[in-house]
């Protein structure tokens, strides 16, 4: 019989939001929750394990004996590994079954071309799970080309509609940009920063004002870099905010901007689409897959990315029909109640289907 109340078991860090709301929405829909972790943040009603802490990749292959320790210990119903090449690897050498994967992006498009050992580690991992989601087609099909057993399935994170809503677009001063990704290198924030300078010299009269949210390692390049372009009063560093914090920023914004190298679906564009914003992002399938072709510029193309950005501020009209017609996506397709609701339908299958197991081995011994 399925338990009332089965127990899932997370491996993922605890200090990522998505990893919390994922946990709260399963904690919303009956599930025990525990959560096995290397970078540990308060959760409210999940009970963490805590692994020694990972400073270097290499070091996720040293923590399996810990986390196979640890989920033993807690016996749960499903085990569910975030992000393939560190705690899918983990949840793996594990050995507890059903197994479940979520690929998060770079997992699967980036770090396993490094280098042949890491393809074939990547492969090993996915071919022991029950299961494999990805939040993009891209990943879905990076999965399916190591050919596992398990089947793939596109489940994205989506967006808390009752917290990110568009706000009346005459409500919204000036011209203000926003970016929701971290400082890293991999997202382009010095792109991003060139192309304001771009957008400001060619437009001087343009009420212009950059949002950087997200934090990160580049902070005090970035900061240089503004400084260099004498960019100081038209640039904002906010750092890393809460769904609130965020939400009060995009509700200033006409345009957001995401132009990482590479990518899976991005959670900061289906908020940003939510809220009614004109959308520009580096031209990847994640991407097409939500946005229009006229919204899509090349990676680290700061002139492309200045042109866009041009476009919208000077035709208005245009820029609200384009958040307007993302608002329209995001209620029809990128309901987060939906799409955790179908995660939860596939473990409570998997669940289903060891019992079924289960049921035909006691049958076959009884006899």
């Amino acid at each position: 019989m399925t338990p009332h109340n089965p127990h899932l078991c997370l491996l993922g860090d605890a200090t990522s939001p998505h990893i919390q709301r994922w946990a709260r929405e399963m904690l919303a829909r009956g599930w025990r929750v525990s959560l096995i972790t290397a970078r540990p943040a308060p959760i409210d009603g999940v009970h963490q394990q805590v692994l020694r802490p990972v400073r270097r990749s290499a070091q996720w292959l040293l923590r399996a004996g810990e986390a196979r320790r640890a989920i033993a210990a807690l016996a749960p119903d499903i085990v569910h590994a975030h992000y393939t090449t560190s705690y899918g690897y983990l949840g793996a050498r594990a050995g507890r079954r059903p197994l479940v994967m979520t690929a998060w992006g770079s997992d699967l498009l980036v770090t396993p071309h490094t280098a042949p050992w890491m393809r074939w580690l990547t492969a090993w991992t996915l071919r022991r799970a029950d299961l494999i989601t990805g939040d993009s087609e891209s990943l879905v099909d990076a999965a399916r080309s190591y050919q596992p057993a398990a089947p793939v399935h596109c489940i994205h994170w989506g967006v808390e509609l009752a917290r990110f809503a568009p706000v009346p677009w005459q409500d919204k001063p000036g011209f203000e940009i926003v970016s929701l990704r971290s400082w890293e290198p991999i997202y382009n924030i010095p792109t991003l920063i060139d192309a304001v300078a771009r957008l400001r010299e060619q437009h001087p009269s343009l009420p212009l004002h950059l949002h950087l949210l997200g934090g990160g390692s580049m902070e005090a390049p970035l900061r240089a870099q503004v400084a260099a372009r004498g960019l100081q009063a038209v640039v904002s560093f906010h750092g890393r905010l809460d769904d609130a914090g965020m939400a009060r920023v995009l509700a200033r914004c006409k345009v957001s901007v995401s132009v990482p190298t590479q990518d899976a679906t991005s959670v900061s564009v289906l908020e940003s689409m939510a809220c009614g914003l004109a959308v520009v992002a580096t031209q990847l399938q994640a991407n097409a897959q939500w946005l229009q072709p006229d919204g899509l510029v090349p990676a680290q193309d700061s002139a492309a990315l200045a042109r866009a950005l041009a476009h919208l501020a000077h035709d208005g009209a245009a820029a609200e029909a384009t958040g307007q017609r993302n608002a329209a996506l995001i209620q029809r397709e990128g309901d987060r109640r939906q799409q955790m609701d179908r995660m939860d339908a596939l473990y409570r299958e998997l669940l289903q289907a060891r019992a079924a197991s289960a049921s035909k081995t006691s049958s076959k011994i009884s006899r």
